[in-house]
């Protein structure tokens, strides 16, 4: 980095402190860092390790080195060193891996893509929707924490560059977006039990800016799609996770986040399970279990709220004097919209074999049920002046 820092950092005095008192693994650092360079047979990589290095055959370890090697890696070896808090993996974050990005980066260092040809790593996921959910959830959680901290973009170093800054800010802010994105799958519904479309009139200026703002969205997406290599369907189904996760586990990661901040309330979050299926013969048995969370309920929410809306105005529409088609079908279209990318979770909570959670048809007839009320007594029956016409309860 080539800075005072860097001398601190190369002081041999201050290695115990940071590293640990292996003299092992101290010896180790210069030889792992020339290890890592690439090698220099292409003209473009300059300092890398000569050409044939990988075939040069390595030194047989013995006892004491794997003795040391075991004392290492034991879980007191860290204790009053700066593993996890300046060294190595930094701990105390849900989203760690992001968190020892942003340092290294604060601190100068800089970064490559490492692209092989063949996958260099492979593991397993949660693929079920409760556990996909809950590790959204987590990873949301662990970006309000960062917004809170001091591994906050805002706060950088100025060796940050500028897109960096920007990329690290975003991976703090975006949680906070579920707090739009709730409004704006309301709003269809909201046009359509009042009669009233979302703007008052369809102006020229109205339509120029939907028009770019639609351009624009087309554009970004053909540019992901291009530089992902991924097809259609498979940014579609992104999309669509996007909206579903920002209106369950964003929001509540923003919410968990504000907890802990104000109330100092610490964050729990749960570890998601990679198997579980009944069926050992199904490779995607996974994919169909359906677990109850609370996450569920903000999605089954819109999706009541919508369905209701859509059929009040039709209703309304149909049996009204001077029926206004253009303002029923501007609100049917857009509450329409917020079903199409919702679809995937009301599949996913269907299961396979009659596994919904009985809760799911609970919630959802409260839903109606509160929708229907609240209806009567904002808009009570013709000719009657009481809140919720002539109803009383016995």
């Amino acid at each position: 980095m080539g800075d005072d820092s860097d001398e601190e950092e190369m002081n041999l005095s201050l290695f115990p402190k940071k590293f640990g008192n292996s003299t092992f693994l101290i010896d180790s650092i210069p030889v792992a860092e020339f290890q890592g360079r690439p090698l220099a047979d292409h003209p473009a990589v300059k300092n890398g390790r000569p050409p044939g290095a990988l075939t040069i055959p390595r030194e047989l370890l013995d006892a004491s080195t794997v003795a040391e090697a075991i004392s290492v890696i034991s879980c007191w070896y860290e204790d009053k060193t700066e593993w996890g808090q300046r060294v190595g993996w930094i701990y105390g974050s849900v989203t760690e891996d992001v968190v020892t990005g942003y340092r290294m980066h604060n601190r100068g260092w800089k970064s490559v893509y490492c692209v092989t040809k063949r996958d260099a790593f492979r593991g397993t996921a949660p693929i079920n929707l409760t556990d996909r959910l809950h590790q959204v959830l987590r990873w949301a959680t662990g970006s309000v924490e960062i917004f809170f901290s001091r591994n906050n973009a805002l706060l950088a170093s100025s060796r940050m560059k500028l897109l960096q800054r920007i990329a690290y800010l975003n991976v703090g802010i975006y949680p906070f977006t579920s707090i739009f994105l709730i409004v704006y799958c309301f709003l269809p519904a909201l046009s359509l039990f009042t009669g009233q479309f979302i703007v008052q009139s369809l102006s020229v200026t109205f339509l120029v800016y939907l028009l770019t703002i639609t351009v624009t969205l087309c554009m970004l997406a053909v540019l992901e799609i291009k530089w992902s290599g991924i097809e259609l369907e498979e940014w579609w189904r992104n999309e669509q996770f996007w909206l579903i996760g920002g209106t369950s586990a964003h929001l509540a990661a923003v919410l968990q986040g504000l907890l802990k901040v104000i109330a100092g309330i610490e964050i729990s979050f749960t570890l998601t399970s990679k198997s579980g299926g009944d069926d050992l013969d199904d490779e995607f048995a996974d994919l169909y279990i359906v677990k109850w969370t609370s996450l569920m309920l903000p999605p089954i929410t819109i999706m009541m709220v919508n369905l209701i809306a859509i059929a009040v105005g039709v209703s309304r529409t149909i049996y009204s004097e001077i029926p206004q088609w253009s303002r029923l079908l501007g609100g049917v279209f857009f509450s329409f919209w917020v079903l199409t990318h919702l679809y995937p979770f009301a599949k996913g909570l269907m299961g396979r074999r009659g596994r919904t959670p009985t809760i799911v048809f609970v919630w959802s007839g409260l839903i109606a049920i509160t929708i229907s009320l609240l209806w009567v007594a904002i808009n009570p029956p013709a000719g009657s002046t009481q809140i919720g016409g002539s109803f009383q309860f016995p």
